[in-house]
This record gives structure tokens, sequence and C-alpha cells, in this order.
């Protein structure tokens, strides 16, 4: 049985002058949280896309490599993860994520570097948001 899980955005007005809003109702953790281009592309507080992929991806990537660990035998004391998405601007058609890089420490007894490089790989091909980059996207639009 599949799982879906989803987030509603609300944008209000142009591009640059406009504002919008970002919500996760499933679980509630963010409530129209405030976007706009200037936290996209600017230093104004509040969320951007980029933030929230980069985000899912660092959680996505911990579990997956806690779970590897676990089949290879062995218990993670703790796993840190930064996942950097880089997004160019000037690219056709327009602004592109071009890649993501994932920086990670974890705490693992037992497990010598060339074991732990082989397994934090595993989980990276195996991170469900890793293998989400590359997905299809389907697009349902209706006007209102």
């Amino acid at each position: 049985m599949a799982l879906k899980r989803y987030a509603d955005a609300v944008w209000n007005g142009d591009l640059q002058a406009g504002k919008g809003t970002i919500s996760t109702p499933q679980s509630g953790l963010f409530d129209a949280q405030n976007y706009s281009f200037k936290t996209r592309f600017g230093d104004e507080k509040g969320t951007n896309p980029e933030e929230l992929l980069a985000a899912a991806h660092a959680g996505c990537f911990s579990m997956a490599l806690s779970a590897v660990l676990g089949k290879a035998g062995f218990t993670p004391e703790k796993i840190q993860t930064r996942a950097e998405a880089t997004m160019e601007p000037g690219m056709d058609p327009g602004p592109t994520v071009t890649g993501v890089k994932l920086i990670v420490s974890a705490s693992v007894p037992g497990i010598d570097e060339g074991k732990f490089k082989e397994i934090a790989e595993q989980a990276k091909a195996g991170c469900v948001i890793s293998r989400a980059l590359s997905v299809p996207v389907s697009l349902e639009a209706t006007l209102l």
C-alpha cells in the first residue's frame, strides 16, 4: 500500500513582491510558514523550497544510514547529516537545483572508516529522497 505525504503552498502576488505560505497539514509541523522571493534568493527570515528539500534529504539519509548499518550488524550511537542543496539562479529555463551534497559524521562502535564509507554509499543510493530526485513529476492543473 502506497503512503501519501503532502504539503500545501499558497502564493499571492507577483514573483518578487508577492508572498506565500507553506503548510504541512498531516503533521502540523508547519502551519502557514512564510516564504517569499527574499527568503529564497535573499536573507529575509522565512523558509524556502530548497531548504526544505535539504532538510528532507538530511533526515531521510540519516534514517537510511541507520538501517544499512543495522543490517550490517552495527548500531550507531549518533548520526549527524547536513544536506547542502545548491541552486544556480542564472540557468535556462530558470533557477535549478544542480546538486545536493550530503555531509555525514557518525559515532558507530566497532566499525572502521572504510566499511563506514562503503555503508554510507549504500545508504545514499537507497535513500528515498536521493532516489526521488530523479523520478518523473506529474501535474494536475485546474483554473479557479
